[in-house]
């Protein structure tokens, strides 16, 4: 598997399979689709806040992955959120999410890496544990605007 930062040419698999994510069991509730294009456009300017990835396999483009980046006194220094990792149900249970935690860890440092998932994601869960991610146990608020 190749990983890559995305690019203008990626727009439309992009939200195409962002919109897929949101609409699934991985996430709490779906988000309006000038969400995706938005954090699309950031990703392709200078933002400090985060990068986006796809993953190619044969010149195709099979999933993608959306980086958030914060400080922490507790942690040290930069906190990575891995906030996206997402894989078409074709290539799904082949280790590409796997590949794309270890490209994480090796690729962009960081003082902590976290991440989320819905309880009953099982899978992801799992994949997680394995990869050395312990259950933070914090209780966390939003207020959107």
């Amino acid at each position: 598997m190749k990983i890559r930062k995305i690019t203008a040419a990626d727009r439309e698999i992009y939200i195409s399979m962002a919109k897929d994510f949101y609409a699934s069991p991985a996430v709490l509730e779906n988000i309006p689709e000038e969400n995706i294009t938005h954090s699309f456009c950031e990703f392709l300017g200078d933002t400090p806040y985060g990068d986006a990835f796809v993953f190619e396999e044969n010149g195709s483009v099979i999933g993608y992955g959306v980086l958030a980046y914060t400080y922490s006194q507790e942690a040290g220094g930069k906190v990575v959120w891995l906030e996206e990792i997402y894989v078409l149900s074709a290539y799904r249970g082949r280790g590409y999410g796997s590949e794309f935690i270890d490209f994480v860890l090796k690729e962009i440092p960081a003082a902590r890496y976290r991440l989320e998932t819905e309880p009953e994601n099982e899978k992801a869960a799992a994949l997680y544990r394995r990869k050395g991610f312990e259950l933070f146990e914090y209780v966390n608020y939003r207020m959107d605007k």
